[in-house]
């Protein structure tokens, strides 16, 4: 398992979030797909979320339509 840390911005309010995932990396892509369903993914707006087949480009434009920006995985470490 490694443990990912993403350092981002939400409606302009930096935050923070961690993951532990079994994958060897965290593209920021998929960075910014976890947050969207952090943020969005409980509620009614499932029209907010990219399909399967989105690209890089249109993942990042989404969440930054929504207010989620400046995604950075900044830590990772292997245990």
């Amino acid at each position: 398992m490694r443990n990912y840390t993403i350092d981002y911005l939400f409606n302009d309010q930096p935050r923070t979030h961690q993951l532990e995932l079994k994958q060897p990396e965290l593209p920021i892509q998929d960075a910014a797909m976890h947050l969207l369903q952090l943020h969005f993914g409980d509620g009614d707006n499932s029209l907010i979320m990219p399909t399967a087949d989105s690209t890089f480009e249109e993942i990042i434009e989404q969440a930054s339509l929504v207010g989620i920006t400046r995604i950075e995985v900044v830590d990772v470490q292997g245990e």
